[in-house]
């Protein structure tokens, strides 16, 4: 008992380690690491900001349904890149669709994949998602392009876009949310 006690920490990364090497359990533990992980992203300085200067930009849902981003104009936009194979991706989920749950009123969301329908409908299904997921149509505008998952981006009713962030962050957290209420109300 001496020696577990003495070497506790050792054990811990040893353990964690074959935890990681385990295929069936290394997406789960990349998935809990990230929520641990996920802040509250900055807003972007005013200085800073980019401009959306165009909106065109053709979608579709997993379903056939067509849309252009040039419905939202005017609108605040919540832009999320992910797959379903992405374990950061998957990790901040349950805030966005809690944050999708409380602003789909008066926020425009689009959740932007380029995985198989089939595959995202059934993902979509098992963890009882409800917000709207698009697959690109055509040439995505030039300031919203990323190689980069996650990839999140939200866009002021000014088109100005106020987040630009990559990587796992927590979008439901009081900091942004307060964010997110001063550019509804602007």
């Amino acid at each position: 008992m001496k020696l577990v006690r003495k070497h506790w920490s050792n054990i811990l990364i040893i353990l964690v380690i074959i935890l990681f090497t385990i295929p069936q359990t290394r997406t789960e533990i990349q998935i809990f690491v990230n929520r641990l992980l996920a802040s509250t992203p900055a807003k972007i300085e005013v200085k800073d900001q980019k401009e959306l200067t165009s909106y065109y930009w053709p979608l579709e849902d997993p379903y056939g349904r067509r849309k252009n981003l040039e419905s939202s104009k005017n609108k605040v936009i919540f832009m999320n890149y992910w797959a379903t194979w992405c374990p950061p991706c998957i990790a901040e989920m349950p805030d966005l669709e809690k944050l999708y749950q409380r602003y789909q009123d008066q926020v425009d969301f689009y959740f932007v994949t380029n995985d198989d329908p089939e595959k995202v409908r059934s993902f979509m299904n098992k963890h009882e998602y409800t917000f709207p997921i698009y697959f690109s149509t055509g040439k995505k505008p030039e300031n919203l392009y990323s190689n980069s998952l996650p990839k999140t981006y939200v866009i002021a009713k000014d088109g100005k876009i106020v987040f630009d962030k990559t990587g796992t962050a927590n979008w439901n957290s009081d900091r942004f949310t307060t964010v997110l209420d001063d550019l509804i109300s602007e």
